[in-house]
């Protein structure tokens, strides 16, 4: 049975108190507010004029520079700011956008993609083939030269990018073969910006305002505050995809759940992302003022487990903590719902033949507290707490405040000392966390990935890959092996995986490496992420969250 200590972390999802915030800034009140600090814009938030919306959200950047690093390629996407050649569809198949055909080499090393006619970015210059080629250039030039942490050049291996002017098609030719790179090119790295005026040499060493990126989506940046990570965004008067429902935008910053749900109810807001508080999104659910659009989503919520740590070096140790912990309770329980519990790293929703996977530590404390019996790993002290080699056992777990990952963390600590095991919670910002991840601060680290964010999981199986360790581009790209984990079978299954453009064999070696990582306990995986957008109905409609979170601010948005 759960001691009374457990039960009331496994609670805690349910019982959050609601904590309210200043929103600063950002726009205002949905009734109108002082404007004399706002932008100087057509459309000003709470003007009256023009029709504007206030999106609270949590923000992960304080650029929009795809080439910067990942999260301000998502931000800048996820706000209707940039586009790319392709777009995915909510069953993951992968649809025309700039793009509106293509052609490929028998080898499939050679694509050749006809950019959509017409098609003009928010400036009015014209997005054809030789700016598209001139903005994929540099997003390769700018992340290899400056060394940014975007890496486009881990989904994608390019040999060269051309334009031709008169047929308006760009051609592409990769290093190596590849089943579909149409999917590929629909991850935010590869958003078309203007980069005309920024080109300093002819070596396309480009320079550009990382919070003014012109592209082709339906909204413009107008100003963005990083210090409040606020921006104000206005309509892309020449975008080519259907009418744009706003005149404005603010793009209001919130960090806590509680608060977005507050914000929402008392108007200051009119639409929201995630809100992950189970009691406040039980309560927006009920009530006949809000819509609450909910997903499963493709994300995995987990804990890396730093191999190069205690947890690493004792098997024993790691086993007997996967055991203590009752991921199905955390899901239904502590997060209310918002994940649905697994032990695999990709959704049982994806079609990776879920069901043959096996678990052989599921929840049972008595079998974690005997693992860690007969491994001589004791509480000799009488402190309530095991000592390994004579020193007490105390695993730094470090986690951020969303997307339920601080929950999860909290309640994980007492389930851990429910078999004499402390934790040392530090709860801190995504930013600070990465830069602890990297540095192998940690002995739990907790986050929130895509796992398909290109159509196929290559970039978030490589979390785990171990094939090239100690090269320049393993140690700085993103989706490398920051838990130091190493199994040469699952290296082997990885390189074949990548080798092959067969689609059945593919599924196959994904298959072998998630039932290999669940054997050794190499991922504390929480579950599988329902992501959610809550709107007021007298006010917003069209308000749904698409499977592929990349598209927050769409067209599809739009006042009542």
């Amino acid at each position: 049975m759960k001691s009374n200590l457990l039960k009331k972390a496994l609670a805690f999802g349910l019982a959050g108190a609601l904590t309210m915030g200043l929103l600063t800034g950002c726009g205002g009140g949905s009734n109108g507010s002082d404007d004399s600090n706002a932008p100087k814009t057509e459309a000003k938030a709470g003007d009256g004029d023009g029709k504007h919306l206030n999106f609270g959200c949590y923000v992960y950047s304080t650029s929009y520079d795809p080439a910067e690093y990942q999260n301000a390629a998502w931000d800048a996407m996820r706000c209707g700011i940039t586009e790319c050649l392709f777009k995915f569809k909510d069953d993951l198949t992968v649809d025309y956008s700039l793009c509106d055909k293509y052609e490929v080499s028998d080898d499939k090393k050679t694509w050749t993609f006809h950019i959509r006619d017409g098609v003009q970015f928010s400036n009015g210059n014209d997005c054809n083939a030789q700016a598209v080629a001139d903005s994929l250039n540099r997003l390769y030039t700018v992340c290899a030269t400056d060394k940014k942490s975007s890496t486009p050049e881990t989904y994608l291996k390019m040999e060269s990018i051309t334009a031709d002017a008169d047929a308006n098609t760009v051609t592409i030719v990769t290093k190596e073969s590849y089943a579909d790179i149409t999917s590929i090119l629909c991850f935010p790295f590869y958003a078309i910006i203007d980069v005309e005026g920024d080109t300093t040499d002819a070596e396309h060493d480009y320079t550009a305002d990382s919070t003014s990126v012109i592209s082709t989506g339906p909204y413009v940046i107008e100003s963005a505050d990083e210090t409040t990570k606020c921006s104000e965004l206005v309509k892309n008067e020449h975008y080519w995809n259907g009418e744009v429902p706003y005149d404005s935008v603010s793009v209001i910053f919130i960090e806590d759940d509680s608060t977005k749900a507050s914000a929402l109810k008392t108007g200051d807001i009119d639409l929201t992302e995630n809100v992950t508080t189970a009691s406040d999104l039980e309560e927006l659910s009920n009530n006949d003022d809000f819509y609450v659009s909910k997903t499963p989503g493709m994300r995995s919520g987990f804990a890396y487990v730093n191999f190069n740590g205690i947890l690493g070096k004792n098997e024993a140790l790691r086993q007997a903590i996967f055991k203590a912990v009752d991921g199905q309770t955390l899901c239904d329980v502590t997060v209310g719902g918002m994940y649905t519990y697994g032990p695999a790293v990709l959704p049982s929703t994806l079609s990776y033949d879920y069901e043959s996977l096996k678990n052989d530590f599921e929840y049972d404390v008595e079998g974690a507290k005997k693992l860690l019996d007969d491994a001589g790993i004791k509480d000799s002290d009488g402190d309530g707490f095991r000592e390994l080699d004579g020193e007490k056992i105390t695993l730094q777990y470090i986690t951020y405040t969303n997307r339920c990952l601080s929950d999860f963390a909290e309640a994980i600590q007492i389930s851990l000392s429910e078999i004499g095991i402390d934790v040392n919670v530090t709860n801190t910002d995504s930013d600070t966390e990465w830069n602890m991840m990297q540095a192998g601060e940690y002995d739990l680290c907790d986050s929130n990935w895509t796992t398909v964010g290109t159509g196929e999981p290559s970039a978030f199986l490589k979390n785990w890959y171990g094939g090239d360790k100690g090269s320049e581009f393993y140690v700085n790209s993103q989706g490398t092996n920051y838990c130091w984990y190493e199994n040469d079978e699952y290296d082997e299954l990885y390189d074949q995986y990548m080798a092959s453009t067969d689609t059945d064999e593919r599924a196959d070696l994904v298959i072998k490496m998630e039932q290999i990582l669940i054997d050794d306990c190499a991922v504390l995986v929480h579950g599988y992420y329902n992501s959610t957008f809550l709107s007021n109905v007298s006010k917003v409609t069209g308000a749904d969250i698409h499977t592929v979170d990349y598209y927050w601010l769409s067209n599809e948005i739009a006042p009542k």
